[in-house]
């Protein structure tokens, strides 16, 4: 396409003086956007002019094309946002792969410098309702923090970590905050605190909810086993009674409550390992040792000795580690009838079981029907108990969601635990002033009930809420919520992995803040 500008002069881009007085003239390429499919050049005749002003220190200059070519640019200006949107929406390669379908090819470092060349709207206040919430640039190692316009729904900032003393001087420097909602880390609220002193601190209630979940698992797993039904002992119905037992067979001890030891009376094996490490893994930390140190020394994972050091009472892992289910437990049923068929060899219930895809060992199976030995018939299987998390599934759905079997599985659960009894209630109370927003009136009678009943794990959940009890309070009663701060948590996630995680910091922010999604 042949072009030449029209106009009868311009400004002179050093100081602006108007000139009309022509020097030469030359013919530049500007490449612009595709038509029909096809790349368009256009062939400009520009005019070089003399600059009028005497102390300029431009003696000529050419003159631009508003809107369509600038000094040194060999594309055109609608082209150069052309990219910039397509790498804004796709990066760098995917980007340069989609303009040239387009017509537009251009190379993947070319759309990436388009990108970072735009220019950021200019924040000079902070808006009213602020949301706060980190992100990981890599997980579980280096973390930052992006600021949201909870109003607007926009990423308006992004900061290079999530410490307390970045976002003190961010809201310093950009004042106006009235509502600040957030999660329940500690750096946020003392960074909130002392940039934003006048400002109401909201927590989250779906991390409030989160968290009463964690600690109502944990009261689960505690109290799973007081759901066990006892194994009959001799001497029941159905049993043979106290001394007539086979020749050369012993008695077996009936194995403890608390699961510590088998059938035989020993200590169960996962229970030594257990002492074992937490033992070791403590002496190391009392010695001065990092996790990470510890974790090579024992040649164990670093979550594994961390979740060891978190804990200084053995007495709560060896809970978690017994009432796990038995792999045996869906073949029991088949165990208990090839027993009353009379098959009473372990091996031979073994093989069979291997056949159906066992992989356990057979000290297992004679570890299970050694009682039975001493029964008449091998008594039929105790019912399966739901599965820790199940049970803390119950306990926090909405009651309209649970089918009948469901409801009166948790009404017999309930009723054999008062433990778990307790619990539930008190996940309901909660649940309750979450949804009606009224945790003004009703949270502070609610931590005097929780702390006052026997739940180890609400209490630590309650102290935490006493930590930050007036953005607990506030996030109990105000409509405020970080769920528009979320959403943008989950879209930098999505454009961190759509750039297979190479981008740096300031690209990755240049797309949030940017980004027309």
């Amino acid at each position: 396409m042949q072009a030449r500008s029209r106009a009868a002069g311009a400004a002179c881009p050093a100081c602006g003086a108007w000139s009309s007085r022509v020097h030469s003239g030359y013919v530049r390429t500007v490449a612009d956007g595709p038509a029909g499919q096809r790349p368009v050049v256009i062939r400009l005749a520009v005019r070089r002019f003399l600059c009028r002003n005497p102390a300029c220190e431009a003696v000529t200059f050419a003159e631009q094309v508003d809107g369509l070519t600038g000094r040194y640019l060999r594309r055109s200006l609608p082209l150069l946002g052309l990219l910039a949107q397509v790498g804004l929406a796709l990066a760098g390669r995917a980007g340069a792969r989609l303009a040239a379908t387009l017509g537009a090819a251009a190379h993947r470092t070319t759309v990436l410098r388009l990108v970072a060349a735009l220019p950021e709207p200019g924040i000079s206040a902070a808006p009213q309702i602020l949301g706060v919430d980190d992100f990981a640039l890599r997980r579980g190692q280096v973390y930052g923090t992006v600021l949201v316009d909870i109003t607007a729904g926009k990423a308006i900032e992004m900061l290079p970590d999530r410490e307390a003393g970045t976002l003190e001087t961010w809201l310093k420097a950009h004042p106006g905050a009235q509502v600040i909602c957030r999660d329940r880390a500690g750096n946020y609220a003392e960074g909130a605190r002392d940039g934003a002193p006048d400002a109401i601190q909201v927590a989250d209630r779906w991390h409030l909810w989160h968290n009463l979940a964690g600690h109502a698992g944990k009261t689960v797993v505690a109290h799973r086993a007081c759901l066990k039904e006892e194994t009959p002992e001799p001497g029941d119905a159905g049993g043979m009674p106290p001394g007539h037992e086979p020749a050369g067979e012993q008695p077996a001890p009936p194995a403890e409550p608390d699961g510590l030891r088998d059938v035989c009376g020993r200590e169960r094996r996962l229970v030594t390992r257990t002492r074992e490490r937490h033992t070791a893994i403590w002496e190391l930390l009392a010695a001065g040792h990092s996790l990470s140190a510890i974790s090579r020394a024992l040649g164990l994972d670093r979550q594994t000795v961390q979740r060891f050091a978190r804990e200084p009472d053995v007495t709560k892992l060896l809970v978690k580690a017994t009432s796990r289910d038995s792999k045996l437990d869906p073949f029991k049923p088949w165990i208990n009838q090839r027993w009353n068929d009379g098959i009473t060899d372990a091996a031979a219930l073994h093989a069979g079981l291997q056949a159906q895809g066992w992989k356990g060992s057979v000290q297992a199976v004679r570890r299970y029907v050694r009682p039975f030995r001493q029964l008449a018939a091998a008594p039929p299987p105790a019912p399966a108990i739901p599965k820790a998390r199940q049970i803390t599934r119950w306990l926090l759905s909405r009651p309209a969601s649970l089918d009948p079997g469901e409801h009166a599985q948790l009404a017999g659960i309930r009723a054999r635990c008062p433990h778990l009894d307790a619990l539930a209630a008190h996940v309901t109370s909660f649940a309750e002033m979450m949804t009606n927003r009224t945790g003004e009136q009703e949270l502070s009678g609610w931590l005097a009930a929780v702390e006052a009943d026997d739940q180890p794990c609400l209490h630590s959940f309650a102290t935490g809420i006493r930590r930050d009890l007036d953005a607990v309070t506030a996030g109990l009663t105000l409509p405020y919520s970080s769920g528009t701060v979320e959403g943008n948590v989950n879209r930098i996630k999505m454009l961190k992995r759509q750039m297979y995680g190479r981008a740096g910091f300031a690209l990755l922010r240049k797309r949030v803040i940017l980004h027309p999604g």
